[in-house]
């Protein structure tokens, strides 16, 4: 179905944001007839979403937006492309290395080396479009993948600008707990509980998950593991992640 209630509604009084509201946003972003697929260094099929808007003279920066961390592209990433590319910017959505609809097994696995390939892979694709200046590439990345970002930025000279949007560190709250509150004998006792999980893994020929949230949290849970239950579980839940 072709949407064209911004026509209908708007396009003889705003016909530009007509356009963008029936050809973009429900045309090119979520009807997804455009699927993008990127292949990456690890030959991994890197599937993402890419959107496009006004690209005139006085818009010509390119940004190709980061996966918000653990969640796929129709999620909060495909939010921040579509809005970029209703202020006319040519952006991209990815899902990562082994969620979503992109390839690699084990499933549902966060592995930094490799995701940041997936930002490699995105500005691949860029800097050799079209409707693309090749010196004007830029990258978001939202809560855990705004550590990914910055890696990525260290090391590819193609990335003019970077933007994260990050509450804190999460490779140091892995490590030394929420608020620092991890024991060195905290931090030890995990370190042989995942190599003891290797093991068993190795045993069965499968992979544990690491598990997510509950269908219900307990009235004591912290309140920041409030906050993710009602974003990850609540509005922003959706079934391919």
């Amino acid at each position: 179905m072709k949407q064209d209630a911004g026509r209908k509604g708007l396009g003889d009084l705003a016909p530009k944001f007509s356009e963008l509201n029936d050809d973009v946003l429900f045309g090119e972003v979520w009807s997804r007839a455009d699927k993008l697929s990127l292949r990456d260094r690890c030959i991994i099929t890197v599937v993402a979403l890419i959107a496009k808007g006004i690209t005139d003279n006085s818009l010509k920066y390119h940004l190709t937006n980061a996966k918000n961390h653990g969640v796929s592209k129709e999620q909060a990433s495909g939010l921040y492309a579509m809005e970029m590319a209703k202020r006319g910017f040519l952006t991209i959505a990815f899902d990562p290395s082994f969620t979503g609809e992109s390839g690699g097994t084990p499933r549902y696995m966060n592995s930094p080396d490799i995701n940041t390939e997936d930002f490699q892979a995105a500005v691949d694709y860029l800097a050799n479009h079209d409707n693309v200046d090749a010196n004007k590439i830029s990258i978001i990345g939202i809560c855990g993948w705004g550590g990914i970002a910055l890696n990525v930025a260290q090391i590819d000279t193609r990335i003019k600008v970077t933007i994260t949007s990050t509450m804190y560190n999460m490779s140091r709250a892995t490590h030394y707990g929420y608020f620092d509150s991890n024991s060195e004998e905290d931090i030890y006792n995990e370190k042989v509980r995942l190599n003891n999980q290797r093991t068993i893994d190795y045993k069965n020929n499968s992979y544990a998950s690491a598990g997510s949230f509950p269908d219900k949290l307990p009235d004591e849970a912290p309140w920041y593991v409030k906050d993710y239950f009602n974003y990850y579980k609540g509005r922003a839940f959706h079934p391919i992640v």
